[in-house]
């Protein structure tokens, strides 16, 4: 496992300066949203079917950014706890809430450390957050921790494909592996400081195993047909995923 202290500063300040740049933005457009959808291509959870009924659930949003998940699962009658390390993008989302009249706790905390009771949420949710820039040995036992006995965990990650396919320069992926894939885990970029990680399938079902989930479903994401090219998360173009799966959404439920 990586030290948290050095690679949790580094994704604060990466993510106040993508604030700025752009989630600041887009976030008023993302909490005016009725429908969920799922990663970049914006797959709408209404084909994925993973969330299920959430009415009356208590969920936590682990590394909720500018929690614009969240107020989707507020509008459906859940009732969300956001959980970010970024001051800034807490900010703006305190500052949707007043906008918009959707208002749930914000707690700006390490999505692997999260000062809450054990046993708290029926669902844990991170769409990009805790799960792409945290340790997975040590933000998967924190999500078992948070949840009740049955208790279901959904998140979506880059899939292992796209991560070997996109150069350490800046650019979209190719048809080409470019990286190893074993012994891949913490992943940097030449052109920014943050740190992600990315493991593969089966590291994945691993730790969730060895954290206390049953591996319900993986779903391995598309860009629809109509789709365009992101215009900011350009990691790979619209016509490059709709060949290959660029994002994998996983669900699983906690066995104890």
């Amino acid at each position: 496992m990586s030290d948290p202290a050095e690679y949790v500063a580094r994704n604060r300040a990466l993510w106040t300066q993508t604030n700025a740049a752009f989630t600041d933005q887009q976030a008023r457009r993302s909490w005016a949203k009725d429908g969920i959808a799922w990663g970049v291509f914006k797959v709408p959870e209404t084909e994925v079917d993973v969330l299920g009924d959430v009415r009356g659930l208590d969920v936590v949003e682990l590394g909720c950014g500018t929690a614009y998940f969240s107020a989707w699962l507020a509008k459906r009658g859940a009732r969300p706890v956001g959980v970010d390390v970024t001051p800034a993008q807490l900010e703006t989302a305190r500052r949707c809430m007043g906008e918009t009249g959707i208002e749930f706790p914000l707690i700006e905390t390490n999505a692997e450390d999260v000062p809450l009771p054990d046993a708290s949420f029926d669902l844990a949710v991170s769409e990009y957050g805790a799960s792409l820039w945290c340790d997975p040995a040590r933000w998967l036992p924190e999500a078992a921790r948070l949840l009740r006995p049955g208790g279901r965990l959904v998140f979506l990650t880059n899939s292992m494909l796209v991560t070997l396919c996109v150069p350490d320069e800046p650019g979209h992926a190719t048809e080409n592996l470019l990286r190893a894939q074993n012994g891949l885990y913490r992943v940097t970029w030449a052109a920014e400081d943050g740190v992600e990680f990315h493991i593969g399938h089966g590291e994945w079902i691993r730790i969730l195993r060895d954290s206390g989930f049953e591996v319900e479903s993986l779903t391995e994401l598309y860009a629809p047909e109509g789709a365009e090219t992101h215009e900011y998360y350009d990691t790979a173009t619209a016509e490059w995923a709709r060949q290959w799966p660029s994002e994998d959404l996983w669900a699983a439920r906690k066995t104890g």
